[in-house]
């Protein structure tokens, strides 16, 4: 079987996050399985045009501007080859793969925009595009099978008009914590991982360490991301008199990331809306608890809240919270101990078994 996967990033995009992860284990979880399997997506200056990677072949084509339109076109023509099922992945917009193919199509979902078109596209521009994605996609896929990561964007999804039966929930997995030299830090250390845009809301961690550093002048905020708001992180950063104590590390390698997991006291996940939250399985596993909005949706089924992480309801509760756990060590160890159990329930590899059973299905 030949299965195409339509997204408009791959992990090695510096704007690629915690969705393309979870693309790529599955695909690699089918391409193990036997499966041929190719991934669609723009191209950008960090990697080839085409690509094998862990049996998966690349194909990068078209802009981010373009991708949508350069993948229909090619499944039109055929330019992938004979493909035997189709995966849109959904990121607010979906690929229209249902007119570009009779084959079965399944769409990935990671959780519904609603929240974030207004924010990222304010005006007519993010009212168009929360009117194909909340009206025109249900309607457009409305015989497709739908795969979805928290049972949240699942009641999101059915709220749209799909169907609960042609819904399935296949979570994130999460890697074991791989080996670093990395200690915990003397100091209070926080830290955030996404993608710099608007709805991640960096700016709410970047005040928490306003908060903290009054009673911990030595505390610090490891910002690990890329992307078109980093200019209004760092002035942020400069207006709250805390620049000296933010560094914001761009795009890092696995190793590195992992390290400052390993060194931070807490993570902070002010995201605006998550579909279940990667990060917090990843920060888990070094025994570093998050705290995040339980209004982001996916992060009440990721953190256990009080007992592998807190969830708060707005930016004042989350600069408390954090002013809260720093000065708390006992709170915040049984904290990190609830986030390494938790993290340790979730695997790869029993997600790539559910989506292949969902495929086959």
């Amino acid at each position: 079987m030949h299965v195409l996967f339509c997204n408009w990033r791959d992990t090695r995009n510096p704007e690629g996050g915690g969705s393309e992860r979870y693309v790529e284990e599955m695909a690699a979880g089918l391409a193990a399985r036997g499966h041929q399997v190719t991934i669609a997506c723009a191209e950008h200056d960090g990697a080839p045009r085409d690509e094998v990677r862990d049996g998966v072949r690349f194909v990068r084509r078209g802009s981010k501007l373009d991708i949508y339109v350069t993948t229909f076109l090619r499944i039109l023509f055929r330019r992938y080859g004979t493909v035997d099922v189709v995966v849109d992945v959904q990121n607010g917009l979906p690929f229209f793969t249902r007119l570009a193919t009779r084959k079965p199509v399944v769409v990935l979902v990671h959780h519904v925009h609603r929240e974030q078109w207004p924010v990222v596209y304010p005006g007519l521009t993010g009212r168009v595009g929360w009117w194909i994605e909340s009206r025109l996609a249900p309607r457009l896929y409305r015989r497709s099978r739908y795969v979805t990561v928290s049972q949240a964007s699942r009641l999101e999804l059915i709220d749209l008009g799909v169907d609960r039966d042609r819904i399935t929930i296949i979570h994130n997995g999460t890697d074991p914590a791989p080996p670093v030299e990395a200690t915990r830090a003397a100091e209070p250390a926080l830290c955030v991982l996404g993608r710099l845009v608007p709805h991640k809301q960096v700016e709410h961690a970047i005040d928490a360490l306003a908060a903290v550093r009054v009673g911990h002048p030595g505390a610090t905020l490891d910002v690990v991301g890329d992307g078109w708001w980093d200019a209004e992180l760092r002035e942020h950063a400069r207006a709250q008199g805390v620049e000296d104590a933010v560094t914001f590390h761009g795009f890092v390698d696995e190793r590195t990331k992992h390290e400052i997991l390993a060194r931070s006291w807490l993570m902070l996940l002010p995201s605006l809306k998550e579909g279940w939250g990667i990060v917090v399985g990843e920060a888990g596993a070094h025994s570093t608890p998050t705290i995040a909005y339980a209004s982001a949706g996916g992060t009440t089924e990721s953190i256990d809240h009080k007992d592998s992480g807190l969830l708060v309801e707005d930016r004042d509760e989350l600069v408390r919270a954090t002013c809260d756990l720093v000065t708390d060590h006992e709170w915040r160890t049984f904290l990190g101990e609830g986030a390494r159990t938790k993290a340790a329930t979730f695997t790869w590899g029993a997600s790539q078994a559910a989506f292949a059973a969902a495929l086959d299905d």
